[in-house]
């Protein structure tokens, strides 16, 4: 992630490993792909409110999607193709509030292979995770994330992925950085039904076809290398 470029063929790669994998099993051949559908001419707006977002969290979550999921001739930002939106239903929803996590205790620390080990729900880690995160940028530059420039917004999050963050208060810094990549990972790939991935325009960028299950000839096909182009499926299409 030392440039926009290399977060976005981090993503390509990963979406696209996880596609090829959910495919094993499906053997049904078929025809030639349609050419993916073309992209926008224009820019689509952010969202306008959020359920669970603060303010500031908001400001926090847009910056990150936009820096990591940067607009270039594939695709628009993460805003605009709606990875905050994603995020904020993910967080306001079950999961966020940890309905499916034993949460009753006791809470040593775990070792890294016994997964995630502390007593707070997906939604409290982000937020008290953001908290941190602005106040270790205001302290070491002076601003909030989202209003640092660019290499310094880069520098936070290298310095985050690389476990060189220690906040002075709340959750550990490496908890809180792989909740937040994962889900902007989440928010560009998920099916467009929870509000990210506007378009299908992630998966028309790396050929995913979508909820179509026969997919298996065509990563033994372009296996190769060679680039996939398909006019994807959501779930609501299949409606």
């Amino acid at each position: 992630m030392s440039q926009p470029r290399v977060g976005r063929r981090a993503f390509i790669t990963g979406a696209a490993l996880a596609g090829a994998a959910s495919a094993v099993e499906a053997q049904t051949p078929v025809a030639a792909a349609a050419p993916p559908p073309a992209k926008p001419a224009a820019t689509k707006p952010g969202p306008t409110g959020y359920a669970f977002l603060k303010p500031a969290e908001a400001a926090f979550v847009e910056a990150l999607s936009a820096h990591m999921v940067p607009a270039d001739e594939l695709t628009a930002d993460g805003v605009a193709l709606g990875v905050p939106v994603y995020i904020d239903r993910a967080l306001a929803g079950g999961w966020g509030k940890g309905d499916r996590l034993y949460m009753q205790g006791p809470w040593p620390t775990g070792t890294p292979n016994q997964g995630y080990q502390l007593p707070l729900t997906p939604a409290d880690l982000f937020r008290s995770g953001v908290q941190q995160a602005n106040a270790w940028c205001r302290s070491t530059y002076g601003r909030t994330f989202d209003r640092l420039a660019a290499d310094k917004k880069e520098a936070f999050l290298l310095a985050l992925s690389r476990g060189q963050v220690r906040f002075a208060a709340g959750p550990p810094a490496g908890e809180v950085f792989d909740l937040i990549y994962g889900l902007v990972m989440e928010g560009l790939f998920a099916d467009p039904l929870y509000g990210g991935n506007r378009d299908k325009a992630a998966w028309a960028m790396i050929g995913f076809p979508g909820v179509m299950a026969n997919n298996a000839h065509n990563v033994e096909t372009h296996s190769d290398g060679r680039r996939f182009v398909a006019r994807p499926v959501s779930i609501a299409d299949m409606s």
